[in-house]
């Protein structure tokens, strides 16, 4: 038994230590000792519907949406989303399919004879976007894995800290991609003889020779980020096992060969042979995709003019990957569905047959109906004017309808686009239209005056008969009678009596500089040449051509916010998108330490001031520091924190509670990167961050 004193005195130096006492629960089992202890089950919601079946959408309409029209947004959302998905994955498998069939082929075609004794070794050149890398290997590693006689070892740097980790993750990975991860642990543990060491490259010879793998790769990711010294030392241990496994090496690159080559040893560089593979389309592939999403066949969602040009000035400014741009559109897709009652109108009349009183309230609300209203108004047919006003049935007739007459404009201005981008790029002395910039301006309305689409109109009037019939080509103009217009061009160019190709008054060859004098002076002036009678008549038709595309290009390029309900077609919402994808990180963490109530949600908002004891103690703490000089004594930070938390009395809290909070809350300024221990007072924090900077 040890005295009072000297258990007191065992104890010195251990207060700063926490202290737990263990209160075991009261067991509540029955009378046979056995648990009570519920089940676990599924409770169904008050209406009745299981979990399964609950949207994780809100119901709109200030909560009066219907429970139908609910689920009914989320499964539109899901709906058109998978759809757009299989698009954008159509695109990628065809982007990665060339460079995939020329890897796979250097991979299936090298051998340790073809190179000399030197390990094959592929560069693959991605550019910015090393993160693509990895699909690329995935697909890669599925394709070898069907033909069953190669793996795939995919590594990163961080799997690479040292030699025998490299080699763990190499010979785990190539066995458990050929059998499975049991046969892995059979490898190492039923082994007769002297057992091997995870990093033993026996394992893996092993295992190739007992499967015939004739190929194993080892794909380094991000070639640039590994330590050159642990890479040379690879490099150098798998060479000296080339002769018994045949190893094949794929180098993602991000910069260039040069400077890989440059951070390896020359003896080692002399140990790897191969080809280089440019993998550096994937603006094309962003491009593809906007085109593609914004092209709709059926019932769909368009991106705006606002939303398009944030997103594609996003992947110009800084490269973004074509999977993390398709998680743009994603994004959108999801804020207009969640957002938007009226987007339940895209299901159509089969799905959507009666509009509940509150959503038809919500349409007679939109600029766009009130524009429709005043112009039945200003056109004196008051009958559908007053029922639209005042009948939902007759409205929900109208708005259906309105909508299928919007879906068919958006659809050919997006026609009229596509025909004026191919117009563009098969005219040799015209700068190709640029394809995401057309829609985006035609989402604005801006297209018809635009400079590209003038110049290429005047750039085609020029053209000569053959010229002109390679420039349209056999894609159908966007109007019927210039349809009709260019068949006679055409069978004009067939039945003309000379070889040499038709021109019009249009075209620059025809003009004539004359040259006189006068007065001693040199007179320049300008004329054209005499048209023969066939020049004449292509000339007619080449007028009537492009007055009636001008006419027609008039008509369906028109600003579609003029379109009836445009607001459940277009999605053009620029703030969420932007708040999403270019957080303001700095000023989202001042805003709610200043102001935190303002995420808390209290009730008491109005009534608690900034350096209150029912606020946070963080944001008590973050007040007073805003308040401090750029040099502020610990201990006197302390104080104020005290008398605000504690009183003037320290009645309101005890002291060493309160210290501990204070202590908490300092950790976590310091952790944001506001404060640090100043180098001149030991027992002063310096400011590291100022409000608004």
């Amino acid at each position: 038994m040890q005295s009072g004193h000297e258990a007191q005195s065992s104890l010195v130096g251990l207060e700063h230590q926490g202290a737990y006492i263990y209160k075991p629960a009261r067991k509540t089992g029955g009378a046979n000792g056995v648990s009570n202890k519920r089940r676990k089950v599924g409770h169904a919601s008050s209406n009745g519907r299981s979990g399964s079946d609950i949207s994780p959408f809100v119901p709109l309409l200030n909560g009066h949406e219907a429970e139908e029209s609910v689920k009914l947004r989320y499964d539109l959302f899901q709906e058109l989303w998978s759809d757009q998905e299989r698009k954008i994955q159509n695109i990628l498998r065809e982007v990665d399919s060339e460079v995939l069939r020329n890897v796979a082929t250097f991979i299936e075609d090298s051998s340790i004879e073809t190179y000399n004794g030197r390990i094959p070794t592929g560069m693959i050149s991605v550019g910015s976007n090393i993160s693509a890398t990895g699909g690329l290997l995935e697909q890669l590693q599925m394709k070898l894995h069907a033909g069953g006689n190669a793996c795939l070892v995919s590594l990163d740097s961080g799997d690479t800290s040292n030699i025998k980790n490299a080699l763990k993750t190499i010979i785990k990975s190539a066995i458990t991609s050929i059998e499975d991860i049991e046969r892995y642990r059979d490898y190492i543990t039923s082994r007769t003889g002297p057992k091997l060491l995870p990093y033993d490259l026996d394992l893996l010879l092993s295992c190739v020779r007992k499967n015939g793998v004739k190929k194993v790769v080892i794909a380094f990711k991000d070639s640039e980020a590994f330590d050159s010294g642990v890479l040379t030392d690879l490099i150098t241990l798998l060479w000296s096992w080339l002769d018994r496994i045949p190893f094949v090496f794929l180098f993602g690159v991000a910069t260039s060969v040069t400077y890989l080559e440059s951070r390896l040893p020359r003896s080692t560089v002399k140990l790897l042979q191969g080809r280089l593979f440019d993998f550096h389309d994937f603006g094309d592939s962003v491009d593809r995709i906007f085109i593609s999403l914004q092209n709709q066949d059926d019932r769909g969602l368009w991106v705006g003019h606002g939303v398009s040009q944030v997103l594609m000035d996003k992947s110009g400014d800084c490269f973004q990957s074509p999977e993390k741009f398709s998680n743009f559109f994603k994004y959108t897709y999801m804020a207009h569905f969640f957002a938007n009652p009226l987007s339940v109108l895209l299901a159509g009349e089969d799905r959507l047959k009666e509009l509940q009183p509150e959503l038809c309230e919500a349409i007679r609300n939109t600029p766009s109906f009130r524009k429709r209203v005043q112009h039945l108004l200003d056109i004196k047919d008051h009958k559908t004017a007053k029922g639209m006003m005042n009948n939902d049935a007759f409205l929900t007739k109208e708005i259906f309808s309105g909508i299928a007459v919007a879906q068919q404009a958006m659809r050919e201005a997006m026609n009229c686009v596509e025909w004026l981008v191919t117009v563009s790029r098969n005219i040799k002395s015209l700068k190709p239209a640029n394809h995401p910039e057309c829609i985006t301006l035609a989402l604005n309305g801006e297209l018809l005056e635009s400079k590209i689409l003038v110049d290429t109109l005047e750039a085609a009037k020029k053209l000569n008969s053959d010229d002109l019939d390679v420039a349209f080509g056999a894609m159908l103009t966007p109007s019927v009678e210039s349809d009709g217009i260019l068949d006679e061009i055409r069978e004009l160019i067939r039945q003309k009596k000379r070889d040499a190709p038709l021109r019009s008054q249009h075209d620059a060859q025809l003009m004539k500089h004359n040259t006189t004098i006068v007065g001693q002076r040199v007179k320049l002036t300008k004329g054209k040449a005499k048209l023969s009678d066939e020049d004449l008549k292509y000339s007619d038709l080449v007028d009537r051509l492009f007055n009636s595309l001008q006419d027609c290009l008039t008509e369906k390029l028109a600003t579609p916010t003029n379109l009836l309900l445009h607001e459940c077609l277009i999605y053009d919402s620029k703030s969420p998108v932007r708040y999403s994808f270019t957080p303001r990180c700095r000023h989202t963490v001042e805003r709610a330490l200043s102001t935190p109530f303002d995420y808390l949600g209290s009730k008491e908002n109005d009534e608690v001031g900034p350096l209150s004891a029912c606020q946070p103690p963080i944001s008590i703490l973050y007040q007073l520091y805003l308040e401090s000089g750029a040099v502020v004594n610990v201990y006197d930070l302390w104080r104020a924190f005290y008398m605000i938390v504690g009183g003037e009395d320290g009645d309101k809290c005890d002291e060493r509670v309160a210290f501990s909070i204070f202590y908490q809350s300092l950790a976590e300024l310091k952790m944001m990167g506001m404060t640090r221990t100043s180098r001149k007072k030991t027992d002063h924090l310096a400011k590291s961050a100022w409000m608004g900077l």
